[in-house]
């Protein structure tokens, strides 16, 4: 399912950048696999409850297991509006700088989900916390984008209608961030049965002010 998944975010902003909307729609087509992966997921799991009584580590893991492909599943959704958002545009006067650092921060984004899989299949705590660090670098990306995008509709009103659908990408694949940094947690809970933030701009305020800061300081120069 996360294969499945990273696939779909793969897909969909390449959908976007390349104006594919024959891809999107495929995209779009092909969440229903997704939604079905889940459904299977939650069946196995409950029937496990149901019929095997688990305890301790075993209760742990099915927990963990529902509440991933969970977010599995709507990381599956934020990919679906991606595409959506690639056929809306559609037409529309784009902006090259913005579209290269979209698809820069889908590839840190794709890179921490396969991280996060990996550590999930491995049941590798300490990998696990090293790719919800990872959330701090597609978080400044996204603030990037977002300055840019900000500053290209104040430059030419044309790009408005593509810098609409940019900020909505953009947003979306932050939020695909934070649905793997629960990825991470919910490894750390399978193995140590802690409830656990690992969502860097939430666990250190001060840390995201300084990125934030650093963000200005880099669209200024």
């Amino acid at each position: 399912m996360g294969i499945n998944v990273s696939e779909q975010i793969y897909q969909a902003t390449k959908a976007f950048i390349d104006h594919d909307k024959e891809l999107a729609q495929h995209v779009i087509e092909q969440d229903q696999t997704t939604n079905e992966e889940e459904t299977g997921l939650e069946v196995q799991a409950l029937n496990l409850m149901a019929l095997q009584q688990p305890v301790a580590d075993d209760f742990r893991s099915i927990i963990s297991i529902l509440k991933a492909s969970s977010d599995l599943e709507r990381i599956g959704d934020h990919a679906v509006n991606i595409a959506r958002e690639t056929i809306r545009a559609s037409g529309s006067q784009r902006v090259v700088g913005i579209e290269n650092a979209i698809a820069e921060m889908t590839a840190s984004v794709r890179s921490m989900l396969e991280k996060v899989l990996d550590a999930y299949a491995q049941a590798d705590e300490k990998v696990a916390r090293e790719g919800a660090a990872a959330d701090l670098e597609v978080d400044k990306q996204y603030i990037l984008v977002r300055d840019s995008i900000t500053a290209a509709m104040r430059q030419d009103a044309k790009t408005i209608t593509a810098s609409s659908s940019y900020l909505m990408v953009s947003r979306l694949l932050e939020r695909v961030g934070d649905h793997i940094v629960n990825l991470s947690e919910w490894i750390v809970y399978s193995r140590t049965g802690e409830l656990v933030e690992l969502n860097p701009g939430k666990s250190d305020l001060e840390m995201l002010h300084t990125l934030l800061n650093n963000s200005e300081q880099e669209l200024n120069q």
